[in-house]
């Protein structure tokens, strides 16, 4: 059960779009974007809020990738592992990652809610391959040394 502040939050992003259904989207878009998730409880209670039926925004919240249902990280980094990247080494990329961070594979997320790692099949920067981004900012070139240096500073920044 979601704490009240949660069902306030999706009040207020409702309030902002409208209680219509056309606006569903745009509605779980803004609190997937505030909360870096879309917490079940709040589809359920959007779906009853603009009147549709829950089993219709569960489909159109699972239709479209970019909605997750589980809490995401601080830092949500997502490597890229489409062929320019792969070709350049992205699996080194990833390997390094799962070392700087303790997980592994079907664990996305650390246990300090810090980061959350996502492999994609293209982030459409081919000619800058291989690449990965951390919170939407593009990291190009990346090798194993880089990822380092790069956890180095979001740790840093974390602990000042």
């Amino acid at each position: 059960m979601l704490e009240q502040s949660y069902y306030d939050k999706a009040d207020e992003i409702i309030s902002q779009h409208g209680k219509m259904q056309k606006f569903l989207i745009p509605i779980i878009q803004d609190i997937q974007t505030y909360y870096r998730y879309l917490p079940p409880e709040l589809l359920s209670y959007v779906a009853k809020c603009l009147g549709i039926n829950e089993a219709k925004a569960y489909s159109v919240a699972t239709f479209y990738e970019n909605f997750s249902f589980e809490a995401k990280g601080k830092y949500v980094i997502r490597v890229c592992d489409g062929t320019a990247c792969h070709v350049r080494k992205s699996t080194a990329i990833l390997e390094q990652i799962y070392k700087e961070t303790g997980l592994k594979k079907g664990k996305h997320t650390t246990e300090d809610m810090l980061f959350t790692l996502e492999t994609v099949s293209c982030l459409g920067a081919c000619g800058l391959a291989p690449v990965l981004t951390v919170n939407d900012v593009v990291h190009p070139a990346m090798t194993p040394e880089k990822v380092h240096e790069l956890f180095e500073e979001l740790k840093g920044a974390e602990n000042k």
